[in-house]
């Protein structure tokens, strides 16, 4: 969730992806249901009501546990790049289509498709076998991004003997957090073979790499009674290694002249040629991220709880896409469906999505506007993609506050999203989130059909309130939506936490809005 300039915090300025077991591409995506498909709907009852008992899901019948499958996606994608990649590979693992931006695009009803830009988001959508010119999108929308701190373009620099590397804060991160961390680097390099042709390649160091050490109290009396603000500038410049003497050349103020000179450290370049691999001087160029190598676990006494970095947002960007390929893995599922489900994973939420790959640019619109024209062939008629907007629904989906027993005070007394207790709809009167009455019933509606519980969450008269993509893609096109997440505490920290059964409950939503939304908002009429 991002933090934007309206707010009392204020930020420095934004496609949530898919883990499936590491077969060869050739096998069929079955596992993950244990070889059974999940129980479809043949009916449903009239809105307002719940289902009846066979039409409800239970907890456990036929829903196994996504929860481990997630841990996996979570360790796989310490950047935005690596979370994209995995993603992509795992679409096409599923039978998805790979398309490019570049080139013309075949597309046919009962198909499934995805691109990826800048190979940090990403699109992916199924078109439903009755798709007729006009039809809708039903989307889910989330953010491949976090707060983190990325390598300034000349990262090296050096005093007091250490080699140290320049970095700069990305969004708005908890960053104390960040001290006494075992630290490395993931990000993406460019490549020159030795033929003279270039190479964007993803890299990840895995072992402690980097730390950026607390003062001791002893030379920092006031600590525990004045608080810890660290200069971020000065205080946030994460150690490398120590400076070999002969390597030594001090200027006046007490700095390595040489580090001057070069944008990296040698040092540096030589640790990822080793992890390419490839020579040091091939590499040409970096977009490197800090990251912490402490790997994502289940936690608690009861084990119910799920510590990791990066819960906000790649555990909602996970059940999206998850819930995408489970919601169409036969081809029978796709057979009565008229409208055309997909997920878009975006880039830059953090620092406010004006990004070519952040909510900000029109991807996602051109992405349908392209569909809507590729599947028209010889149809004459009014504009079928602005008749698809009006048909369509978005599910903004963003982590949510849980409340913190510690700081009960920070919390609307009426609005205590609970962790373990289904997913948070997010309303604000001020559009900072783009939940309506209307939204906010539809997407509830599809939890009561499925026996899925749902939270509401308003933040306080008298504190900012953070945003999401939601406004960003309604204001663009016109497009219907809703604000949704898990609840999750320590939000922005290096490690957060949420709950284990939040996470199936999101991913059953999720692929619930996939199966049952078209039956159920063509009950209920509005403009009409």
């Amino acid at each position: 969730m991002a933090l934007h300039r309206l707010q009392v915090l204020k930020s420095s300025s934004i496609i949530k992806p898919l883990i499936l077991p590491k077969y060869p591409l050739s096998v069929p995506f079955q596992c993950n249901l244990n070889g059974k498909r999940l129980g479809s709907i043949s009916t449903l009852p009239l809105l307002c009501s719940k289902s009846d008992d066979s039409l409800q899901t239970s907890k456990n019948v036929d829903s196994p546990s996504i929860v481990d499958d997630l841990l996996d996606y979570l360790n796989e994608s310490w950047t935005h790049f690596h979370a994209t990649a995995e993603a992509k590979r795992q679409l096409i693992a599923a039978g998805f289509h790979l398309l490019n931006e570049n080139d013309e695009w075949d597309l046919k009803p009962g198909g499934r498709y995805f691109f990826t830009r800048n190979m940090s988001s990403l699109v992916a959508f199924a078109v439903g076998e009755k798709y007729t010119s006009g039809s809708g999108f039903h989307v889910i929308a989330a953010h491949t991004d976090s707060p983190c701190l990325k390598l300034k373009p000349k990262s090296a620099s050096s005093k007091s003997r250490f080699l140290m590397m320049n970095v700069q804060t990305y969004g708005a991160g908890l960053w104390h957090t960040w001290f006494d961390r075992d630290l490395s680097i993931a990000g993406r390099v460019i490549v020159k073979a030795g033929d003279g042709s270039l190479t964007h390649k993803l890299v990840k160091v895995k072992r402690p790499l980097l730390r950026v050490p607390t003062l001791a109290i002893h030379l920092d009396r006031k600590v525990n009674t004045d608080g810890f603000k660290p200069n971020l500038e000065t205080h946030l410049i994460p150690l490398l290694a120590t400076k070999h003497e002969e390597a030594s050349t001090k200027s006046e103020d007490g700095t390595n002249s040489s580090s001057s000179k070069i944008a990296h450290h040698p040092l540096l370049m030589q640790v990822l040629s080793e992890e390419l691999p490839c020579k040091a001087d091939e590499i040409l160029g970096i977009e490197l991220n800090v990251c912490d190598t402490q790997p994502s676990c289940i936690g608690g006494g009861n084990n119910e709880f799920i510590f990791s970095g990066r819960l906000d947002n790649l555990a909602s960007s996970y059940c999206a896409l998850r819930a995408l390929v489970d919601s169409c893995q036969l081809p029978e599922d796709l057979s009565n469906e008229h409208a055309i489900r997909m997920v878009a994973l975006f880039d830059n939420e953090e620092v406010g999505s004006g990004s070519v790959q952040g909510a900000g640019a029109p991807t996602m619109f051109q992405a349908m506007r392209r569909v809507v024209e590729c599947l028209a062939h010889e149809y004459v008629g009014e504009d079928g993609f602005e008749r698809a907007i009006r048909q369509s629904f978005l599910v903004s989906a963003d982590m949510a506050h849980g409340v913190h027993p510690n700081f009960m005070d920070k919390y609307e007394e009426h609005h205590c999203p609970e962790l373990q207790k289904g997913l948070v709809i997010k309303h604000n009167a001020n559009q900072r989130y783009a939940t309506t009455a209307v939204t906010a019933f539809l997407f509830k509606e599809v939890g009561n059909l499925h026996n899925l519980p749902t939270q509401e969450f308003v933040v306080r008269n008298d504190m900012g309130c953070g945003s999401t993509i939601g406004p960003i893609l309604a204001s663009g096109v016109g497009i219907r939506t809703v604000d949704c997440g898990i609840a999750q505490l320590s939000m922005h920290s290096v490690r957060e936490m949420c709950g284990k059964e939040d996470v199936d409950y999101a991913y059953r939503h999720f692929k619930a809005f996939y199966q049952s939304f078209s039956s159920i908002d063509k009950k209920l009429r509005v403009d009409f």
